[in-house]
C-alpha cells in the first residue's frame, strides 16, 4: 500500500489555482490565497518532488493547427499480458497523444490527432495493424469535443 501524501488544504488550494490558471506568478497566487510567494514556490517545490505536479501543459486547439481528424481507438490485445509490449510500440507513433489500458470491451484506448483522414488511414494500416499482440481496433472519429476540464481538487469548482 502506498504511503499517504504530505499534502493539506493549501496545498489542494494551489494545485486548483495553477489547474486553472497555470501562468499565475508565484506572488500573485500567493496574495490570492494570503500567503508569500516564497511559501508557493516551497509548496510547488515540495509536490514535484512528491510526484503530484508533474511540470505545467499548454493547452493547444489542434484544429488551429491543421488536425482535423481526432479519432479514439479501441484497442483489442490477444492477451491483455501484452500490454506493456504494445504500449511500448504504440508511443513510437507520433499521431497517438493519450493511451489508457482499461476494463470492458477493450483492453487499451487510444485518442489519435491527425491533419485528415488518410493520415488516420495510414495510422491505423501502418501502424497499429502492424503491432504484433493487437487482434484488432475499433475506431470512432470525433465531430466536436464539447468540453474538456480537469478534476476539482479543492472546492473552487
Amino acid at each position: 500500500m502506498p504511503a499517504k501524501l504530505d499534502v493539506d488544504k493549501l496545498d489542494l488550494q494551489i494545485i486548483e489555482e495553477m489547474i486553472n490558471d497555470a501562468e499565475i506568478s508565484y506572488a500573485e497566487l500567493g496574495k490570492k490565497l494570503f500567503v508569500s510567494g516564497a511559501t508557493i514556490h516551497v509548496r510547488i517545490k515540495k509536490l514535484e518532488e512528491m510526484g503530484v505536479v508533474k511540470g505545467s501543459r499548454l493547452t493547444v486547439d489542434f484544429k488551429q493547427l491543421g488536425y482535423d481528424v481526432i479519432a479514439f481507438i479501441g484497442i483489442y490485445l490477444e492477451k491483455s499480458s501484452l500490454y506493456d509490449t504494445v504500449a511500448t510500440e504504440l508511443r513510437k507513433i507520433p499521431e497517438i497523444i493519450r493511451l489508457n489500458y482499461t476494463t470492458g470491451s477493450y483492453s487499451m484506448f487510444a485518442e489519435i490527432a491527425c491533419k485528415d483522414i488518410n493520415q488516420l488511414r495510414a495510422v491505423l494500416h501502418d501502424g497499429l495493424q502492424k503491432i504484433q499482440g493487437i487482434e484488432r481496433t475499433e475506431t470512432f472519429i470525433s465531430l466536436e469535443e464539447s468540453f474538456t476540464r480537469s478534476v476539482c481538487v479543492y472546492n473552487n469548482c
